[in-house]
């Protein structure tokens, strides 16, 4: 697989259940640290992502490699500030695709300053904000579900 395949396509609603498949992956889950109390509450998943689909503040977007789904990106407001999310499926990570999805997608949204977050010990997810432009601003810490602890998450931030 090489990252000159990707595509980004509006999420729709028959996208979800692939999506979801790829958040219930115990190794993604500890590593994002930030999830659902019950990430294989697919009810509850379908639920939330049905509202954020219509919600117009959310710009979501459906990562394929060849036309297949293997990851989500998002723009979502939080605080008042623009804030990106991507999930990319295991299988798939060390191939470049979260940071070519990440550079499409930054194409089409136009928020600025947008702001991203990973786990301290998410090197992959601190790599691919790097590669894209954003710079560390700081450090925050909050209780991650995934590990039923308080993680330090680094805060990046892309101002054009």
């Amino acid at each position: 697989m090489t990252a000159r395949n990707i595509t980004l396509t509006e999420t729709v609603s028959d996208d979800l259940d692939t999506l979801f498949l790829f958040q219930t992956d115990e190794e993604a889950i500890r590593l994002a640290a930030f999830t659902p109390k019950d990430p294989s509450d697919k009810a509850a998943y379908l639920e939330k992502y049905a509202k954020h689909l219509a919600d117009p503040t959310i710009h979501m977007r459906t990562i394929k490699a060849d036309n297949e789904i293997v990851g989500s990106i998002a723009k979502f407001l939080m605080h008042g500030d623009a804030e990106i999310t991507y999930w990319i499926d295991r299988k798939y990570w060390g191939h470049g695709i979260a940071t070519t999805a990440l550079q499409a997608f930054l194409q089409l949204e136009p928020a600025r300053p947008i702001y991203g977050r990973a786990a301290f010990d998410n090197h992959g997810s601190q790599k691919v904000l790097e590669k894209c432009g954003f710079e560390k601003t700081g450090t925050d810490k909050g209780f991650a579900n995934a590990r039923q602890v308080e993680v330090e998450e680094y805060v990046y931030k892309l101002s054009d």
